[in-house]
């Protein structure tokens, strides 16, 4: 492809850390953006830990080049997460940004972003319910990945078998698991403990939740509660007012001890994740048992006293895993996915502009509308239909 053909300069930095192992571009998707007439820039070992070699990329017509340079002419940098307020500033005006910006809750750096002259698409912000918004969708293919491997950590840290195994000793029962949880990380993790022979429940808040449950073979735990009919916005679970979380605690709690895997997956955007777990219900649960906390963060988790990327025993002899970063363990995978879902994001907003195919901001378009959180003026589409 020669200098003349390209109309966009996309670059990926290294983000590699000790808990980020995935890269926001794959040599499979340089190939495909460079049909697109877009030029990929990849830091140097950017790929590495999801086991992409620079010449990986330089073989799928990526360029290796420096951060300086990178962060200089790319017209759009794609992350995994976000960029730091440090490279924010060194962006020149009208670069474009694209990952999650945690927009929900970090009102001051959005902020930053709104006054730096950039233009910044969160990830996080994609109308997941539209048919078109399908193939950009992070947060499916994430934590369709998360669920799963919840299953593999839950199974490696307990010292029981999950299925059911009939031997010359004896038959051997399965195991029980809970799901808190049963959007895309709790179906995904419901399906993989079915697969692995384990005896699985599921429960949401969201009451249409109980047929996808059921679909995958799995019962749906009945709290003897009403929490209403309210869905939430765009799929999502609503967040329950105080005397609502205070009753399903307490019935999850007198539930819990029935299981001897329990893994919560629930989060609702933008706020804090709900407890769904107290310490009164982990001091029921049997001695052996295991409780993955997916939702563990530095704002808390869905198990009271859940901690993320460590390991808890409580003195009942429970053991509590705080795992935030699922993910990224599945590094390759993960990779191949999220870098689909940012290519597919920045195809959507290259546009015909002033007779060039540029990227470019349309206010009157639902996705531009509900992901776009600063904007630089020379990226808005003026000419509106």
């Amino acid at each position: 492809m020669s200098d003349k053909d390209v109309t966009v300069i996309y670059g990926v930095l290294n983000e590699r850390t000790e808990h980020e192992k995935r890269a926001a571009l794959t040599p499979d998707i340089v190939s495909r953006l460079t049909k697109s007439g877009i030029q990929c820039l990849m830091e140097s070992g950017a790929g590495l830990d999801a086991h992409f070699l620079d010449s990986d990329y330089e073989k799928a017509g990526a360029r290796i080049a420096s951060r300086d340079e990178i962060i200089t002419i790319a017209d759009v940098l794609a992350f995994i997460s976000r960029p730091t307020s440090e490279v924010v500033s060194s962006l020149r005006a009208g670069t474009w940004i694209v990952g999650a910006m945690n927009s929900f809750t970090d009102e001051g750096y959005i902020n930053i972003l709104k006054t730096s002259g950039v233009t910044a698409v969160a990830m996080e912000r994609l109308p997941r319910q539209l048919s078109s918004a399908q193939s950009m969708d992070e947060m499916t293919s994430q934590n369709s990945i998360t669920g799963y491997k919840a299953v593999l950590k839950a199974a490696d840290a307990y010292t029981s078998i999950l299925p059911m195994m009939t031997t010359a000793a004896g038959t051997i029962r399965p195991a029980k698991v809970l799901v808190l949880g049963a959007g895309i990380a709790g179906l995904q993790a419901i399906g993989t403990a079915k697969r692995f022979g384990a005896v699985v429940t599921g429960y949401d808040v969201r009451p249409a939740a109980q047929s996808e449950v059921e679909s995958l073979g799995a019962k749906f735990l009945d709290l003897n509660i009403d929490l209403g009919k309210d869905q939430g916005d765009g799929g999502y679970a609503r967040e329950l007012s105080d005397e609502e979380k205070v009753l399903q605690q307490a019935a999850v709690d007198q539930k819990a001890s029935e299981f001897d895997i329990i893994i919560t997956t629930a989060q609702v955007p933008g706020r804090k994740p709900p407890v769904l777990l107290t310490a009164k219900g982990i001091a029921c649960l049997k001695r052996g048992a295991v409780v993955v906390d997916c939702a563990a963060s530095e704002f808390g988790g869905n198990v009271e006293g859940s901690k993320p990327r460590e390991v808890i025993r409580t003195d009942n002899g429970v053991t509590i895993l705080g795992l935030p970063d699922l993910a990224s363990d599945v590094s390759t995978t993960a990779s191949q996915q999220i870098s689909r879902n940012l290519a597919d994001t920045v195809l959507h907003f290259m546009r015909e502009k002033d007779g060039q195919i540029k990227l470019t901001v349309d206010f009157d378009d639902e996705i531009d509308k509900a992901m776009i959180v600063a904007y630089s003026q020379e990226n808005v589409n003026e000419n509106k239909e």
